[in-house]
């Protein structure tokens, strides 16, 4: 039998987890020709969210829990439980529930017929409409930035093949961008589309940082543009520059007495041309950054425990890896 590995990354979601648990068990009962693990990677929640998966974990061996030392972020910590799940297949589902876990059968029908990455598309949302509206612009401007063609309305919920997945391992990336991975790789992708619903309980744990950690990470893993603009903006505004001179000094020459520039065209160039290049030196200062977390190469992840694993076995082939992991199970 197949093994079908349900991956759910997991943050101070004690409210959400014992449903998400109930509704992949339910779509799992009804296919009874595969194996399946669910594996929830929490991020050191501070709440009761790791109790009440130890809970389930107890007294279900399909449930496996990993607990980081610390928060590593949304980015870090779901793309080092996919690489270290060993299913045939792999499925990203948050936490959160605005993911239909009844969507894992369309997915899985799909896999079936052949394809490796099997992902759903947002194509409304039941959020808060100008969120959903940021989230879309966002999706075409880095669409039509990118160097690659990515996937628009797509959060990295989906299912991925053992192969695809192989790939990833191999790509050495401390701080990778899941999404822009995925269409990177070039395997066909089937599209489900699907509204999403809203979060019946708890707050989202994503803030004005992590959204622009998340959109500045999808800008400068896969387009080179907006480097390219700063040089191309420097050029347009070195000549327009150059003309105004040139214009304002013929019209001196001609009316020596009568035209005096004074000194707000000074004050507002001289403002325009600062904030032009504070805009341009962030934009470089964005791409220094993601070449400094790649120089430093540390880990994904530190682990605090695992439960229900086959730890001795795993623990000692990820050491081997190197990845400086502790574990804890029962």
């Amino acid at each position: 039998m197949k093994l079908i590995s349900v991956i759910t990354p997991c943050f101070n979601e004690e409210d959400n987890v014992t449903e998400v648990y109930e509704r992949v068990k339910a779509v799992f009962s009804k296919l009874q020709k595969f194996r399946y693990e669910h594996i929830f990677i929490d991020n050191a929640s501070t709440d009761k969210t790791v109790d009440i998966l130890k809970s389930i974990a107890w007294n279900d061996g399909n449930v496996k829990i990993i607990v980081n030392t610390r928060n590593f972020g949304h980015i870090r910590s779901p793309y080092h439980a996919v690489i270290k799940s060993e299913g045939d297949v792999v499925i990203c589902l948050a936490a959160d529930l605005q993911d239909p876990p009844e969507m894992i059968t369309d997915f899985i029908q799909k896999w079936e017929e052949g394809y490796k990455v099997v992902v759903g598309i947002k194509v409304a949302s039941k959020e808060a409409p100008l969120m959903f509206f940021i989230r879309r612009t966002y999706y075409n401007l880095v669409s039509k930035l990118s160097e690659v063609d990515l996937i628009k309305n797509f959060t990295g919920f989906g299912l991925y093949d053992k192969e695809v997945i192989k790939i990833l391992r191999q790509i050495d990336d401390p701080y990778p961008y899941f999404r822009g991975l995925i269409a990177d790789i070039g395997y066909d992708i089937y599209k489900i589309e699907y509204i999403q619903p809203q979060r019946k309980r708890g707050i989202t744990k994503n803030n004005f940082y992590t959204l622009y950690d998340i959109a500045m990470l999808g800008i400068t893993n896969h387009s080179k543009v907006p480097l390219r603009l700063a040089t191309m903006t420097g050029f347009v505004l070195g000549a327009l520059s150059l003309v105004v001179a040139l214009v304002y000094l013929v019209y001196k020459l001609l009316r020596w007495n009568e035209f005096q520039a004074g000194s707000a065209p000074i004050v507002i160039g001289l403002f325009f041309f600062a904030s032009v290049q504070l805009f341009f030196t962030g934009i470089v200062g964005e791409y220094v950054g993601s070449i400094h977390t790649q120089v430093m190469n540390r880990p994904l992840v530190v682990e605090k425990e695992r439960i229900n694993f086959e730890s001795e076995i795993e623990a000692d082939q990820d050491n081997q890896q190197g990845d400086g992991i502790g574990y804890g199970s029962y």
